[in-house]
């Protein structure tokens, strides 16, 4: 079910008219039932794996608390990832692998046919599955005490706002917010209708008017100008951010108004210095879960420099890799992982932090201000020329449009001011911009009513105009 659709603002209605008549524990019941409901609309067969997940991991947890001998509990974690991992594995990479080894026998001269299960990728399969392994993870830490409760847990792997496509949660947050009672005020309503607007505006009013011109440019950049090809890397940049962002904000609006608050998942990456802070900023959840279950597991900066390089760019490559199975999510990740080893040599670990904290502290020069400026647009395009990769659907593809980037000779065919994109792109940037220097999107809580007024209407005229003919248009992250 897409968030971007009547069918989604017609089950969300029922959901919230009937969540609000019960108790807290007729609560859970109905969220577990919308969960399984707005999971299983696309097949109901995919069920099977969200109750393994949510089975076996609630089950393993207890275990691994109950056990006093650590081998034991080693054990039954071990136990816990091999099943999750094992579904990702065999739903979401066995067919890449098995075709990849296929490849490089050939190229050593041994033809070999790949064996292949041509299964469907589950929606969401990666999201619910890093925030159940987590979970397991935790308890086995000593960090978080196992539920009691297997219908609080049920309700945490099947929340239905950020079930398909994050953001990534943590048991910490969840679990006590659903085993206690919930209410909002007129203060949560506006703000769960505030997100809801501001992300259907981005993914409707700003992706899915990037995405044809991006679709169009990417399937034949032979055929394209130089400036064209650029406009599609930028263009790509707003689409992917403005269509993932804008589903979290519609995640977080939503359990927002059932009394809910999951975790900011953006906080305006593309006004980030460093690739190292662009990832404090995008994806949070993710980046987060990459740093603490795996860069930290791998020993993050404790065992010397070069294996600090190592491990963020291990963790980077598995990171592009958990994207999806193909080789252009890998040298996506290369990139990320090169790009923070080489500003940790360049700068160290603290070197951005302490410019941040001097430019915040006191009035910021000339010379500071320029070299905000520059590392931005630095930044940026490090980032937007990585998305050439995560975009393209083969590693030839994605040399192709770069390679074309550079020598093309067509003539330009791509108007960069055409008004049917620029508003809605430029009240993007204006907003984040607003975000940015006020470092708090719950600002718009604070403005007066006529402004707050205002702005509501100027979205809602955005979203009819541009968003009315964009169709329902599944979310990018949904193949995730």
């Amino acid at each position: 079910m897409l968030f971007n659709t009547w069918t989604f603002g017609a089950f969300l209605v029922i959901t919230l008219a009937v969540y609000w008549s019960l108790p807290r524990r007729g609560q859970n019941y109905w969220l577990l039932l919308a969960g399984y409901v707005f999971y299983g609309w696309w097949d109901w067969r995919f069920l099977i794996l969200l109750w393994i997940t949510t089975v076996v991991d609630y089950f393993v947890a207890h275990r691994i608390h109950e056990a006093s001998d650590v081998r034991v509990k080693r054990r039954w974690l071990t136990f816990g990832l091999s099943v999750g991992l094992g579904i990702l594995g065999v739903f979401k990479y066995f067919d890449f692998f098995s075709i990849s080894f296929a490849r490089l026998m050939g190229v050593l001269g041994w033809e070999l046919s790949p064996f292949l299960l041509n299964v469907i990728l589950p929606v969401g399969v990666s999201f619910y599955t890093f925030q159940s392994l987590a979970y397991t993870i935790d308890v086995y830490r000593g960090r978080v005490t196992p539920s009691r409760d297997p219908l609080d847990y049920a309700v945490f792997v099947a929340f239905f706002p950020q079930l398909e496509a994050g953001p990534i949660e943590r048991a910490q947050n969840m679990l006590p917010q659903i085993g206690r009672e919930r209410s909002i005020d007129y203060a949560d309503i506006q703000y769960g209708v505030w997100l809801i607007l501001i992300g259907l505006v981005k993914k409707m009013a700003v992706a899915d008017l990037c995405a044809p011109v991006v679709q169009q440019l990417f399937d034949d950049p032979a055929a394209y100008a130089r400036s064209d090809l650029l406009l599609g890397i930028y263009l790509f940049s707003l689409q992917i951010y403005g269509d993932f962002s804008g589903y979290t904000d519609i995640a977080r609006g939503c359990a927002r108004l059932m009394g809910f608050q999951i975790m900011l998942n953006f906080r305006q990456p593309y006004f980030s210095k460093s690739v190292g802070e662009f990832w404090e900023r995008w994806h949070i959840s993710l980046s987060t879960w990459l740093r603490d279950y795996l860069y930290i597991s791998l020993g993050g900066n404790r065992r010397g420099t070069r294996r600090t390089y190592w491990n963020l760019f291990v963790t980077m490559l598995l990171g592009g890799l958990w994207h999806g199975a193909n080789w252009t999510f890998v040298v996506w990740g290369v990139l990320h992982g090169s790009y923070l080893a080489l500003h940790r040599r360049l700068f160290g670990a603290g070197g951005k932090r302490r410019r941040d904290e001097a430019g915040r502290e006191g009035a910021v020069g000339l010379v500071e201000r320029l070299w905000r400026l520059v590392s931005v647009l630095v930044t940026f395009h490090c980032v937007a020329l990585a998305w050439v990769f995560f975009r393209a659907e083969t590693i030839h593809g994605a040399w192709d449009y770069l390679v074309n980037l550079v020598h093309s000779s067509a003539a330009a065919q791509i108007s960069w001011t055409e008004p049917k994109r620029m508003v809605p792109v430029v009240w993007l940037f204006g907003l984040d911009l607003w975000f940015w220097l006020k470092d708090d999107d719950r600002h718009i809580l604070m403005m007066p009513s006529f402004w707050r007024g205002l702005l509501f209407g100027i979205l809602l005229v955005i979203l009819i105009i541009w968003g009315s003919s964009a169709g329902d248009v599944p979310f990018i992250y949904f193949q995730f």
